[in-house]
Formats: C-alpha cells, structure tokens, sequence
C-alpha cells in the first residue's frame, strides 16, 4: 500500500509540473525606421561679448550705481572714482597751455616786427633766426600744452564707469571706499556680458571634426542650398542640452573655431551660437551640443537592453509564432539612449526579447507581454 501510495503521489507531482503555465516574457517588435545620426560634444556657455569692466585709473572708489545681477545698457553709469586729483591735474595742464599761448602770442608779435627790419638790414639775420626759432618753439609747447589739457581730460573721464555694452552685470569684485586701479587692489570691477545669443565653446575629437568639417562647416554660408532644394550644410541645425537633460527651445549654428588641432590634447575648439530671447541661459553652464549629420534610412531598431554579450558575439532572444525561444547573433550599428540599429541577424516584425533574458534558453515555450520604453529619435555615433 505504502509503494502504491507513493507511486501515485509521483503521477500527481509530475503531471503538476506539466501543467505549470509558460515563463512571462517581456517583448517588442524590431522596427524598420528613418534614424538620424549625430555626435553630442560637451562644453560650456560663454557671451557674445564678456567684457571686463576696468579701473583705468587709481583711486579711492566713489559709488557704485547699478544692482548686481541685472541687465544695463550701454552708457548707464555703473561707478565712479574720487575726481579731484584729476580736476586738480586737469587745471595744472589748462594753466600751462594759457601760459605757453601767452608766450606765442609773444613770439608772434616779435617775429611780426623783425621780419620787416630784416628785410630793410635793421637788424641782423641771426636776430631774425633766433625770432624764427622762438616762435617754433612756442607753438611746439602750445601743441604740447593742449595734449597735456586733453590727457587731463581724458583721465577725468575715467573716473566715471560706464557700460560699453548692453548686457548682464555680476557682483562687484570692490565696494565704494576701495582704493581700486592697482594691484594687489582691484582693476577688473566687474564683467558685463550680452548674453542673447549666447555662444557655447567646446571641444571634438579630429574624428568629430571631419564629420563637422563635412557636414556643418563646408560651406561659409548658413542653411545653403544647392540646385535641388536640399540642403548641402546645415549650419542652424545645432541642439544645445542643457545641464537638465532639457533641450534649449532654439537650435544654433557654428559661428567660430580653431585654425588647427591642438597637437598636445587632438582636439579642436569651436564656438556656436544659439538664441537666447528669455535670457534663460548664463555664461558658465555646463551643455551639451548635438549636431546630426546623416540619416540612415530604413534600418531595423530594438531597444539596446534586449542585446546580450557572449565571448565577443551580441546575441538576441526571439519569439517565434509558436512561442518558442530561439536566439539569433547579430550585427550591431550605432546606438541611442534606448535603442540600437541591428545591422544583421533580425528583421523587422521579429518579436524580441527585452526583459526576462536570464531566464530563457532556446526552445523553451514562453508567454509574452508588451515592453513600454522611453523613446528617443536621435541616435549618437559610438
């Protein structure tokens, strides 16, 4: 009875286990797409203009007439430097141009009356060279008299600071009372920055540089179209990617750059120049430029996590229209943040495997449900 028993009880296990439902799987279909390929190049954001607001002169700083942080105009006064010493030099200087015309004046009026005495014998020729050269030497120290009026009124105007640009003002790097104008003290009070467009400097590989040279910089003129209507360079066609993953509303076009590679570091510098009507975006902040440059057409796309390694070889699990699992090796192209383009090896409809690889081997029957992933059109040359 007690064999009976168990033999019965093997039955019941057995006939359990295969009756046990098929291992879930989550799937999606290979798809056949136009997918456009680019490079990301990271750098940072940079004014049109960046200028540094300078001491031009030494003195005690007066007032400092703007807020920091806020937008001025050009010609808005932003300090002013303790005038008198330079009122003071500015009357010395007028003084001695008074002085230097009174002695011309002089000389004019001596010269005025030898002259004629000379003609007549009167007086000697050295009398009249040395008249001559009295009055030479008077309208020389006039001439140098009304430079040293102008250099005075020069250096007066510097004691007031004003915006050569429109743009964002910083913080002060000196507060009124500072002495300013000479080291260790402060000579650059500032820095004012026009920030619409705003420009993004960074730096590419020499491979990235051909793609760029081809694709962005071929051509001196922007968005140039050739006898067909394509476009041959695509000049406003960059991306900028801000620090959040968020993409700037307004795409950009390279506007500067290098005259060679820099030997020591194989890279090479550019500059674009992207919009910036909110001024949202500040000199300084980290971004990512992406410029797309070629779109391969009809390409097989799965989602990259679906793809497997083995000793060198990428692999991808299959569901065929009977259930079964069957793996295929295949090809890899470029890739996206979610997806890869499959070479060879998978066609588009094949139902791929995109979760629940380490559970399945080949010829086992599973179940399948639909995988939901994050989509992302462009795709980054690796």
């Amino acid at each position: 009875m007690a064999l009976l028993a168990a033999a019965c009880e093997d039955r019941t296990v057995g006939k359990v286990s295969d009756n046990a439902p098929a291992l879930e799987v989550l799937v999606s279909e290979a798809e056949s797409r136009d997918v456009p390929l680019s490079i990301e190049m990271v750098g940072s954001t940079l004014g049109t203009q960046d200028v540094p607001i300078r001491a031009r002169i030494e003195g005690f700083l007066e007032t400092m007439d703007f807020q920091e942080g806020t937008f001025v105009k050009k010609g808005d006064l932003l300090y002013t430097i303790d005038p008198q010493p330079f009122q003071a030099k500015l009357v010395e200087a007028q003084s001695m141009l008074a002085a230097a015309q009174t002695t011309l004046t002089k000389a004019i009026a001596d010269l005025a009356r030898i002259k004629p005495l000379a003609e007549m014998n009167a007086v000697s020729e050295q009398d009249l060279d040395s008249a001559v050269a009295v009055d030479a030497a008077a309208r020389a120290s006039v001439r140098a008299s009304e430079a040293a009026v102008d250099l005075a009124e020069i250096e007066l105007s510097y004691t007031r600071i004003s915006a050569p640009i429109d743009g964002l003002i910083g913080i002060t790097k000196a507060r009124p009372g500072e002495f300013v104008g000479r080291e260790p003290n402060p000579v650059v009070l500032n820095t004012l920055s026009d920030i619409d467009p705003i420009r993004v400097r960074f730096s590419i590989s020499e491979r990235e540089y051909l793609i760029m040279a081809r694709t962005y910089m071929a051509s001196g003129k922007a968005d140039q179209r050739s006898g067909d209507g394509k476009r041959s360079a695509r000049r406003q066609d960059l991306e900028l990617i801000l620090a959040d993953d968020s993409v700037h509303d307004h795409k950009g076009g390279v506007v500067a750059a290098s005259q060679s590679i820099d030997q020591e570091t194989g890279t090479y510098t550019i500059e674009a120049s992207f919009p910036n009507p909110n001024k949202v975006l500040l000199p300084g902040q980290f971004a990512r430029v992406r410029a797309m440059y070629q779109v391969l057409e009809d390409v097989v796309v799965i989602p990259r996590q679906a793809v497997s390694e083995m000793q060198g070889l990428f692999r991808v699990y299959v569901v065929n229209a009977d259930g079964e699992v069957e793996v295929r090796t295949v090809t890899l192209g470029p890739q996206t943040g979610y997806d890869i383009i499959i070479e060879d090896g998978i066609a588009a409809g094949d139902t791929i495997i995109v979760e629940g690889l380490q559970k399945v081997r080949p010829g086992m029957t599973v179940r399948t449900a639909p995988f939901k992933a994050a989509t992302d059109s462009v795709v980054s040359q690796g």
